[in-house]
């Protein structure tokens, strides 16, 4: 009877979970048997497994062979796992020494012939082994850029069985060191300009306050006017990810994307199509806990164009997130909670038709069918975005006017957001929040109080009949910070004060 085990890794929504691997070889009918919660793909390990040792040149042990995973209660998924079963079988069959396995993590998909092949995950396996004081990962080769992410980790990158083998120290002729071609990227898609836009100076400054506090944005206008233009140009504008953000995305990508990436250091975009599920846009499963677009999103930005054509479910599903910044994902077998602190951005017409600001009459819609569609967007939700803007068709002079005059590019509103986030980081040095849309209302009066004169302007401002909901106050406090740290003033003035009520009113015409 022989017993050898190593470790590996799975991971549960974005969160690794360490899984300990043992091998026992017994007298008995020959056969490989697995237990530990394992899914189809962990139990058809069986085979590659068997097909990769022997392809390496070992005999299969003519032996029962049973493999636990172990902590047995937490489900098992993926292919991660054959090259540490593999490795866990040779060495309860002797031919590995077991000590060379002690405090290493294993991980990579083997193929029939003993390559191993790229999973997804590794980031946050490989992040998680430093927290349990592991010093070792084995990874496939077309992961090892993403391990090497991680500090103080010896990350050793195999390209086959035998590779893995030659690398603890075991003789092994057989298996080459290229592994699966997989070239990483580090970087998402190329963020468009913000010169790009024609006119909109309004909606441009609108951008430039949510992304310098880090507030929701809500754009209301008719087809082509340029919603989407300026929304995909928001992350254009937000600073540069930090090293520990970035790897917080990065991990999230890697778990989420079938291609290996680096280190991402720009902030992620995601826009999902109107007719996405709640399960695709928030995350879920039944069996197996998916990461949704708002997890995807962390750190950077929620785009849904045509806002209200999202199913109510999936609006009403992220009241909680934009409060929060996680979502709890609950099932009758398990609970994940997952990152989703992201900047939501809505798009929408006013109108069915698009046409109800048009200034020649010619919407068609009537007045309670335009209420009804912008009615889609529930009240809760709309409560929660800080900057509602209304975004006016230029007029023709206006168009000619900025295609003939030089556009300000992103570079220089993004230097302007970034001494504005360099005030507040300051200010909020030693708590846990860094933007001014994070920091919780009564802790906001309480410990940076506006001046005696403007929270008197600020009160009498307030006191009207369509006075705002105690959330709309403090979003409407945390704008008016955002105003007076963009124009480099210590606190905010009267004149932010009337700023902020404008940015988030936009006017009343949000309630059609």
């Amino acid at each position: 009877m022989r017993l050898a085990g190593t470790s590996t890794a799975i991971v549960v929504g974005v969160e690794a979970h360490v899984v300990e691997v043992e091998a026992h070889l017994a007298d008995g009918l020959v056969g490989m048997a697995i237990t530990g919660l394992a899914d189809t793909a962990v139990q058809e390990a069986r085979d590659r497994v068997r097909s990769a040792i022997v392809c390496t040149g070992f005999p299969w042990p003519q032996r029962r062979i049973t493999v636990g995973l172990s902590p047995a209660w937490l489900p098992k998924f993926g292919s991660g796992l054959d090259l540490a079963i593999a490795l866990a079988v040779l060495a309860a069959d002797g031919r590995i020494d077991p000590a060379l396995l002690a405090r290493t993590v294993v991980i990579g998909e083997l193929r029939l012939d003993g390559r191993v092949g790229p999973v997804r995950g590794v980031l946050p396996i490989a992040r998680a082994a430093g927290r349990w004081g592991y010093r070792r990962i084995i990874v496939p080769r077309a992961n090892a850029a993403q391990a090497a992410l991680v500090d103080d980790l010896d990350v050793i990158a195999v390209g086959s069985l035998g590779h893995a083998l030659r690398c603890i120290g075991v003789d092994c002729e057989v298996g080459d060191e290229g592994g699966m071609p997989c070239a990483p990227t580090d970087s998402l898609a190329p963020v468009p300009d913000l010169a790009e836009v024609r006119g909109q100076a309004s909606a441009k400054f609108a951008l430039e306050v949510a992304a310098a506090g880090g507030h929701h944005l809500a754009l209301l206008g008719p087809p082509g006017v340029g919603k989407t233009l300026l929304a995909e140009r928001l992350p254009s504008i937000l600073p540069p990810l930090d090293r520990e953000t970035a790897l917080e995305v990065s991990a999230i990508r890697s778990v989420i994307d079938d291609r290996p990436v680096g280190l991402i250091t720009e902030p992620p975009f995601a826009a999902p199509h109107h007719g996405a599920s709640a399960t695709a846009v928030i995350g879920g499963g039944r069996a197996r806990p998916r990461v949704g677009l708002i997890t995807a999103a962390h750190r950077g930005v929620l785009f849904l164009d045509e806002a209200p054509e999202f199913a109510a479910n999936v609006l009403d599903a992220l009241r909680q997130p934009l409060e929060s910044g996680t979502v709890a994902i609950a099932r009758a077998d398990f609970t994940v909670l997952l990152p989703a602190r992201f900047q939501l951005v809505l798009a929408a017409n006013p109108c069915p038709c698009g046409q109800a600001f048009d200034r020649h009459g010619r919407c068609t819609c009537t007045p309670t069918q335009r209420r009804r569609y912008l009615g889609r967007l529930s009240g809760p939700l709309m409560d929660r975005i800080d900057v509602r803007v209304v975004v006016e068709t230029p007029a023709p002079h206006e168009m000619a006017l900025a295609a003939n005059a030089s556009a300000e590019p992103s570079a220089a509103v993004a230097a302007r957001v970034a001494t504005a986030r360099a005030r507040q980081a300051r200010r909020y040095a030693g708590t846990p929040w860094r933007l001014n849309a994070e920091v919780p209302g009564p802790v906001l009066r309480r410990d940076w109080p506006l001046p005696s004169d403007v929270s008197r302007r600020f009160d009498a401002m307030l006191d009207r009949p369509e006075r705002p909901s105690a959330r709309g106050v403090d979003r409407m406090l945390r704008l008016a910070w955002t105003c007076a740290d963009l124009a480099g003033r210590d606190a905010p003035d009267a004149q932010d004060i009337a700023l902020a009520m404008r940015l988030r009113d936009a006017g009343g015409r949000w309630a059609a």
